[in-house]
């Protein structure tokens, strides 16, 4: 796999609940992660006192986060609106030349800055809400 260009990690929100993906305008930065949780299943059995694990047990999760420039577009609208909704619309996460995360996120943070001498800026999280899918590109 060759090098990939960071701006090319795209997150797309479902801007009318139909399909209708748009990518969230003015990002710089963005950092998709997955998280398992683990449910310990260690006893004085186990096997020299080595931690033993329950696999396929635990909860499993998604965050993703990003920053970027305020554009006042579309999609920041949208982004707002789902937020104070508390609405749960489905996201795509592009990774660049490996392939597509989609699936129902939830907007758990949306923080809008700026200084007298520079531009207006945001950063948003979302929390998986629901079972995901991967599609290789």
């Amino acid at each position: 796999m060759a090098v990939q260009n960071g701006r090319d990690l795209l997150i797309k929100m479902d801007m009318s609940g139909d399909g209708a993906f748009e990518t969230v305008a003015g990002l710089r930065a963005t950092r998709l992660s997955f998280n398992a949780e683990t449910v310990d299943v260690t006893s004085l059995e186990s096997e020299g006192g080595w931690r033993e694990l329950l696999g396929g047990a635990g909860v499993r999760s998604a965050s993703v986060s990003g920053s970027g420039v305020f554009r006042d577009a579309n999609s920041d609208g949208r982004a707002r609106q789902v937020f104070f909704d508390g609405e749960i619309p489905q996201f795509q996460i592009i990774i660049p030349d490996f392939g597509q995360v989609s699936g129902a996120f939830q907007i758990t943070s949306l923080e809008y800055a700026g200084t007298h001498d520079g531009e207006a800026t945001y950063e948003l999280s979302l929390a998986s809400a629901g079972a995901l899918t991967f599609e290789a590109i």
